[in-house]
Parts: C-alpha cells; sequence; structure tokens
C-alpha cells in the first residue's frame, strides 16, 4: 500500500509533458475557437445603433410623461387708428330730425387745396352742406334744398338738425370761400331719416282692388253693397257727396285717406290725392306692378290703389305671358308738387273781430 502512495506523489510532484497532437485535431480545435469569438461590427454600425437606442429610450420615458399644455398667449387689444389715409365722410340716422355725420381728409388732399387756393384756403370755413334729396336721383345740382352748417377747423365728428322727418339726405363736406363759393371735397352716402307718425304711404300689402273699394266705401256710407265701380255706384257716390253726407265725421276716421283738421275759425280746406292705376292683359297672364305679383280678374283687368304722396312715383308695370316666351313692361311715372297758401283780409278780419 504504502508503495502505491509513494508512486502517486511522485506522478503528481514530476512537470507534466506536453502531449503532441496531431496536425488535423489542431486545426479542428483552432476553427471551433475562431466560431466562438465574435466578428469585429464596424464603428458606423455601432453608432447608429447607439442613436436608435437613445431614441427608443426617450420615445419610452415619454409614454409615462404629462407635459403641461401651452396657453396661448393673451393679445392686448391695439387702438384704432387715427386715421386712414382716405377722404370719406359718412351719414348714419339718429331720430327723425337728427343725423350724425364723420369724416376724414387726408393731408394730401389738405397740400393740394393749400396750393390751388393760397390765401383764400386760409379764408375759407369748414362747411356742412346738406341736401334734401327725397324721392330724387341726386346729381348735386337738383336737390330740393340744402342747408350750410359750419364747423370747427378741427371737427371730425356733427350732429346735424334736419327738421325734416320721412326725408333723404346727403351731406358734403367742403370749404366755403370768403366769396360765397363752395368747394365740395367728400360727399357721403344717402340716408332716410323715419317719419314721426304713422306712415302714409300705402305699401302693396295694403292695396285695395277697386271693386273691393266700392263695396267697403258702399258700406261704410249706407250706399249698400256696390259690386263694382260702375257708372251706377260713381252717380250714388257723388249725390252723396254733394248732399253732404260725406262730409259728416265718418269721413275723418283713420281708414280715410282725408284727415279732418282743427278748424281755424271755422274755415278750413283739406285737399289729398289717390293714384289708381289700371290695367289690362290676358287672363292667364303673370302680372306685377313694383315688383310685386297682382290678381287678375277673369277677364285679364285689374286696378290698384294708391297714396300718392308728394314727389316723382316710378310704377313699373310688368305682364309675362303664360309660356314664358313674351314679357312686357310699361312704367308710368307720375309726379306731384302740392302748393299752398293762406291769405288773410286783415281789415275783414278787424271787423270780424269788432262783430265778435
Amino acid at each position: 500500500m504504502l508503495r502505491k502512495i509513494k508512486d502517486k506523489i511522485k506522478k503528481l510532484a514530476s512537470p507534466r509533458k506536453k502531449v503532441l497532437k496531431p496536425r488535423s485535431v489542431v486545426k479542428s480545435v483552432a476553427a471551433r475557437r475562431k466560431a466562438k469569438t465574435p466578428e469585429k461590427i464596424p464603428v458606423e454600425i455601432m453608432n447608429k445603433e447607439a442613436v436608435l437606442g437613445a431614441r427608443e429610450m426617450a420615445i419610452e420615458q415619454t409614454k409615462f410623461s404629462h407635459p403641461e399644455t401651452l396657453k396661448p398667449r393673451k393679445q392686448m387689444p391695439q387702438d384704432l387708428p387715427g386715421g386712414y389715409g382716405k377722404d370719406k365722410i359718412t351719414i348714419q340716422v339718429r331720430d327723425p330730425w337728427w343725423l350724425h355725420c364723420y369724416w376724414e381728409i387726408a393731408a394730401n388732399t389738405w397740400n393740394n387745396l393749400i396750393n390751388r387756393l393760397k390765401d383764400l384756403f386760409f379764408g375759407s370755413k369748414r362747411v356742412l352742406r346738406v341736401y334734401d334729396v327725397s324721392r330724387i336721383n341726386f346729381n348735386g345740382k337738383n336737390a330740393h334744398r340744402f342747408f350750410d352748417v359750419e364747423v370747427s377747423h378741427d371737427a371730425t365728428s356733427w350732429y346735424l338738425d334736419t327738421g325734416g322727418p320721412g326725408r333723404s339726405w346727403v351731406v358734403d363736406y367742403g370749404l366755403k370761400l370768403p366769396n360765397g363759393e363752395f368747394i365740395t371735397i367728400v360727399r357721403s352716402n344717402v340716408v332716410t331719416t323715419p317719419i314721426d307718425g304713422p306712415s302714409w304711404i300705402t305699401d302693396e300689402e295694403w292695396m285695395v282692388p277697386e271693386e273691393m273699394f266700392g263695396r267697403l266705401y258702399g258700406m261704410g256710407f249706407g250706399l249698400g253693397q256696390a259690386t263694382s265701380m260702375g257708372k251706377g255706384w260713381q252717380e250714388r257716390f257723388k249725390k252723396a257727396l254733394f248732399s253732404g253726407i260725406l262730409s259728416s265725421p265718418g269721413l275723418t276716421s283713420s281708414g280715410s285717406p282725408v284727415r279732418k283738421r282743427a278748424k281755424e275759425r271755422g274755415f278750413w280746406l283739406v285737399v289729398d290725392c289717390e293714384l289708381i292705376v289700371y290695367g289690362a292683359t290676358e287672363p292667364d297672364a303673370e302680372v306685377s306692378i313694383q315688383g310685386k305679383k297682382i290678381k287678375l280678374r277673369p277677364d285679364g283687368t285689374f286696378t290698384m290703389r294708391y297714396y300718392l304722396p308728394d314727389g316723382k312715383q316710378v310704377i313699373p308695370v310688368k305682364a309675362v305671358s303664360a309660356d314664358k316666351i313674351e314679357e312686357r313692361i310699361i312704367t308710368p311715372i307720375v309726379t306731384r308738387e302740392t302748393k299752398t297758401s293762406n291769405t288773410v283780409n286783415e281789415e275783414l278780419a278787424a271787423q270780424f273781430h269788432k262783430n265778435v
């Protein structure tokens, strides 16, 4: 036993001898080692992979982040400019009697006027010339009347007392020279002031056909239910008129176009006008007056009654055939101008008052 133990100790203590292996075995071992060793990766590919990895990490982090919503910055309101460099005047209605206007004159316009007028410019006045252009196509010279309002040199707006409700107005801003000549610098738009009472205009909605008018007046004054405006009805109407029936207070009702005014000394006079438009065409035609369709009688005739105020009234009447092939237009143009006068004989008036 001891001998066997000593032999094992000697083997362990003695240096190991290198065992030579066949060349084929060495090559196979080297090939296996080379397969296990990773190949070298180019630097560009490594940098690219590093960048992509960083992006993936950033995206992964934003999945669970909640950034604050950016509120839009408040913009402070800016003041309106003092002017726009254009010549302009605008008028607007305040009430039946008053207008408000505002204007702007460019600096170049003032410079041109100074160069043109020279000393006359400095002696001129700034004036608003107000034109009454009711029911006309204003061309600068055909106004019914006008009046001037002097304004201060630094004014850019003004209130105007027209004193005429229910009228149309245009305003010129300009210079009034020392010799009385007026130079228009800028002209305004056209506005119409409302009336200060019930409207006197009878529009299409309230137009009464002649037959209905006859029935209404016949029943209103005890003439029976007249069915037409024939000669018989007209004769009865004349008799009632001259006999004094129609001068009763019934004529002063709100439905009558003639209104009885307050008496002065027991003597008075009221005159008014109406316009009757009548005509005829084919019974199946389509007829319109001032753009509004009207109903024809069975025989193709029609009659419409209008209130006729002062001024020019343009009433186009259009008829279109049933097959829409032919169209005809006839336009009556009616102008009314009412003049009034009141004359008092002073001697007779004084004598009358003495007797009273």
